[in-house]
């Protein structure tokens, strides 16, 4: 329960909406490139998948910490650029902003 709480603040918490919204043609420019991340980060989260279960083969079960928090990480990242993406905020992702 805790730990559900802490991903939705990360997800949800207070974040800076920035002072001047950029103008459409950028904000274009920005949504492909964070598009071409998206699907990076895809590829990512299924090699990571496959490493887990390979863990979880060796060691009995018991999933590496590390592996697991990355995930979670890069769920929250990927849940962010999809609010960008969908104009539900104004937030760009990381690099732009913080990666919490």
């Amino acid at each position: 329960m805790i730990e559900d709480n802490k991903v939705d603040g990360r997800i949800n918490g207070p974040q800076d909406e920035p002072i001047k919204r950029d103008s459409l043609i950028l904000r274009l420019v920005y949504m492909l490139i964070i598009g071409a991340m998206i699907s990076l980060a895809q590829t990512v989260l299924g090699a990571m998948t496959i490493l887990q279960y390979i863990i979880l083969l060796l060691n009995r079960g018991e999933p590496n910490e590390h592996v697991a928090d990355f995930g979670t990480s890069l769920g929250i990242w990927i849940a962010k650029a999809a609010r960008y993406q969908t104009a539900a905020s104004n937030v760009k992702p990381w690099p732009w902003t913080e990666l919490d």
